[in-house]
């Protein structure tokens, strides 16, 4: 996109995201500066990443992330899109950076099926309910995934998977003495 990226990557190791993200925020933009003479981050923050979970998530984030130019209007289809990974996924076009996962490759009996079932996922419209799930998902970096898979990922991580209720914790019934200083 024109102002942010978005990568849907299998890690081969246990911390192969942040440091593909790390190598990349060195090489790549040490090439950029050097090209167009500047100096200094292009990016304004820290990357964002969400865990998905790829039985119930994949193919929803695939679309989500090839439709992403359209929503944008920058294109009429999917496969317009110059740095989309649609023409490889839909149409066999030879891209290095694509391996087909295997959820994508249970979409039908060899390769050819399988980019006939990715193409017709794109006739229907986007759930709005998928899309806001992605959304928050990614931008409070929690887990996208089934009941269940969040259940698992919490008790292996002893991180948090869902989304913080909101309002103070509720009182255990015994009140803190009162206090002559307040913070503001």
């Amino acid at each position: 996109m024109t102002n942010h990226v978005h990568l849907l990557l299998t890690p081969m190791a246990e911390h192969g995201v942040s440091h593909l993200m790390q190598d990349v925020g060195r090489k790549y933009v040490r090439y950029i500066n050097h090209r167009y003479r500047r100096s200094g981050t292009l990016w304004e923050g820290r990357y964002k990443s969400s865990l998905i979970d790829s039985e119930a998530y994949l193919l929803t984030c695939m679309r989500y992330i090839e439709i992403n130019p359209l929503r944008a209007n920058m294109v009429a289809h999917p496969g317009e899109y110059r740095w989309s990974s649609y023409a490889g996924n839909a149409h066999g076009q030879d891209n290095a950076l694509l391996t087909p996962h295997p959820v994508y490759r249970r979409l039908g009996s060899d390769l050819t099926a399988c980019r006939h079932v990715y193409r017709e996922l794109f006739r229907a419209h986007m759930d709005h309910t998928a899309v806001h799930a992605i959304r928050e998902a990614l931008n409070q970096e929690l887990v996208l995934g089934r009941e269940d898979f969040k259940d698992r990922i919490e008790q292996m991580t002893k991180r948090q998977t869902r989304p913080a209720r909101v309002g103070r914790p509720r009182s255990d019934g015994v009140e803190e003495p009162a206090s002559d200083y307040y913070v503001l």
